[in-house]
């Protein structure tokens, strides 16, 4: 017969596993919005200096959902090294937002610049940084459609996010600079008028596909806990 104690800690484990891939399901759109709203603060603009907290604190949500995964299956290292890579990019961007607020307001001081643009390059790490870890979290699951399922999705939305990270690295590099070919400053010009509707456009796609797998998981485990009770 199976340890009680043994099987108690391994429910214990699967439900905050549950509940760290619902903060994160909920912490991506919120992260993306906030982020978003505080370096145009349109409609954060009343909130002065406190429109800084909700992208904060939306990235401290997926902190949260990381940490409430760290019990579980603790001595795989592979496992481990995924969830410290996701958790490490998760701290340096919750320290990065508050840089979005004060970029608004100084534009052209250039270690807001800086800042913004780690933020940006950061998130997008993040989010291939988590789609890795899904992977490696369904490869500890018994479920063999799921298993394959996550893959073939989190290889593709790695490659988007990847041309993404590239496109962004591109304009970063070379904005800045001047004595540019003709061809290349017009293209400049253009990603920077509608540059950044076009990368959240192309963002959407692996972020709604991530979104799907958490909450697919998040499901899957929530019915192991249950069927292991009963």
């Amino acid at each position: 017969m199976a340890d009680p104690g043994r099987k108690s800690e391994v429910l214990k484990a699967l439900g905050r596993l549950a509940r760290g891939l619902s903060a994160l399901f909920w912490g991506l759109p919120l992260s993306m919005l906030f982020y978003v709203q505080a370096a145009r603060a349109d409609w954060m603009e009343a909130m002065g200096a406190f429109s800084m907290l909700p992208p904060v604190a939306a990235s401290g949500l997926l902190i949260y959902g990381l940490r409430q995964m760290e019990q579980f299956q603790r001595q795989e290292r592979i496992w481990r090294a995924a969830l410290d890579r996701a958790l490490f990019l998760a701290y340096v961007n919750t320290g990065l937002a508050p840089f979005l607020f004060w970029w608004h307001r100084m534009p052209f001081v250039p270690l807001y610049i800086a800042a913004v643009s780690f933020l940006a390059v950061g998130s997008l790490l993040f989010l291939a940084s988590l789609n890795h870890l899904l992977q490696r979290l369904t490869a500890m699951l018994p479920d063999e459609a799921l298993r394959q399922e996550t893959r073939l999705f989190t290889k593709l939305n790695r490659g988007m996010l990847g041309f993404v990270i590239a496109i962004l690295l591109f304009y970063l590099i070379f904005s800045p600079l001047r004595g540019l070919p003709r061809g290349v400053v017009l293209v400049l010009v253009r990603m920077e008028v509608s540059g950044v509707w076009v990368l959240l456009f192309l963002i959407l796609m692996p972020l709604a596909m991530t979104m799907s797998l958490l909450w697919k998981i998040k499901e899957i485990i929530f019915s192991s806990v249950f069927d292991a009770e009963h």
